[in-house]
């Protein structure tokens, strides 16, 4: 898999290295905290929307043309955002960004599905996890106090690195289609989404948006809830317990399924996020570092624990079709995370905006406890025919 993480690298320091500076840029262009809020929202808007066509373009021009314009789109605009700080314009750059980001997320994690026997799917997703998260491990904590010191331009710069995943993506296309998983797919007679597919992923979609608005909501305000260096501390923590969940918790998938992990992970993210509203109202940047901290055991091992839930209820001939159902899951869930912190923190506080965070992931555990065959079952055995 070194093709892929190669471009998984390239691609995801392109976008985390804007996560949190971007709205720190609207911001020193005189934006609100709800104005704040929208630059992500924008930007994860702009990537569901197109991860609901990335399946169908795969089929239709295969992996290479569509993940190299992926690319592009999420690269070349970076370093535009130096044109002006005004909304409208960073509003426009990131809904562009936003749509090379879907092909991406798709592509990548429906690859990392394909390229191993089914049997070992929890232990690769948590090898390709690892590889998309050491960008943000470095990129996000450092990227705002590097606009900081140096100026926001650096950083936007850096954010153009997916460019330099090309080569490595044309050369995964390559791979992809020796191995007999690059061919055109039939279309739904209808056109529209697999009902069934759909509810299938229903249950571990509804996990991963829930951990995901607590994640997206400290992410995006690091820097308006504490200082810079508490934030990159906080970003840091968080970042780093959540790549060391992804990758571990890989293996215990394959082994035991996913059930059993998701209730208690989903009780440690309200808590980890209660405490995070109480620091922020006690004013202890320590005890919002430490909680965040916490929050990313949570936040990365219900990453991979979600997926490897999706891709056993898809099957291997719908591979791609929960890839975008989990992406969409995931990408909706941080900038609704963003959107709602933001206009929550406009209209009351910091402290209740993540109160409601919290609040909803203990909601989420109603998901995780349901009753049903792809929550209960452990991960895709070698006898599931590989694609």
């Amino acid at each position: 898999m070194p093709q892929l993480g190669l471009l998984s690298v390239a691609g995801f320091a392109g976008y985390a290295a804007l996560l949190a500076v971007g709205p720190s840029w609207a911001i020193h262009g005189g934006a609100t905290e709800a104005g704040a809020g929208l630059v992500n929202g924008v930007l994860l808007g702009a990537t569901v929307l197109a991860q609901l066509a990335v399946p169908r373009a795969l089929a239709t021009w295969g992996t290479r043309p569509v993940l190299v314009a992926g690319l592009l789109l999420l690269g070349l605009p970076a370093p535009a955002y130096l044109l002006s700080d005004a909304l409208a314009w960073v509003l426009a750059l990131s809904a562009l960004r936003g749509i090379g980001f879907g092909v991406l997320t798709v592509t990548g994690s429906a690859a990392a599905a394909r390229l191993v026997d089914p049997s070992r799917r929890g232990a690769a997703i948590g090898a390709y996890g690892l590889a998309v998260a050491l960008p943000s491990l470095v990129l996000l904590p450092a990227s705002v106090p590097l606009a900081d010191a140096l100026g926001f331009a650096w950083v936007f710069w850096i954010a153009a690195l997916p460019v330099a995943g090309i080569p490595a993506a044309w050369a995964l296309g390559t791979v992809l289609r020796g191995l007999g998983h690059d061919r055109p797919a039939p279309a739904a007679p209808t056109g529209r989404p697999d009902r069934r597919l759909l509810l299938a992923v229903l249950a571990p979609t509804v996990v991963l948006f829930a951990v995901t608005m607590a994640g997206g909501s400290l992410v995006t305000f690091a820097p308006q809830l504490a200082g810079p260096t508490s934030a990159m501390a906080l970003l840091l923590g968080m970042g780093l317990t959540a790549a060391l969940a992804r990758w571990l918790v890989g293996a215990l998938a394959d082994r035991h399924g996913v059930r059993p992990f998701l209730a208690p992970l989903l009780l440690l993210a309200a808590a980890s996020m209660s405490a995070c509203a109480w620091a922020v109202a006690q004013g202890s940047p320590v005890a919002l570092v430490v909680a965040a901290t916490v929050l990313g055991v949570s936040y990365g091992a219900l990453q991979n624990l979600t997926l490897v839930a999706a891709f056993a209820a898809a099957g291997p001939t719908r591979i791609p079709a929960a890839s975008a159902c989990w992406n969409i899951g995931f990408d909706a869930g941080t900038a609704s995370g963003a959107v709602v912190a933001g206009a929550l923190a406009a209209s009351f506080s910091f402290p209740v905006a993540l109160s409601v965070m919290a609040a909803t992931s203990l909601a989420a555990v109603l998901a995780a406890v349901l009753p049903g065959r792809t929550l209960s079952a452990r991960g895709p055995r070698s006898s599931e025919p590989a694609r």
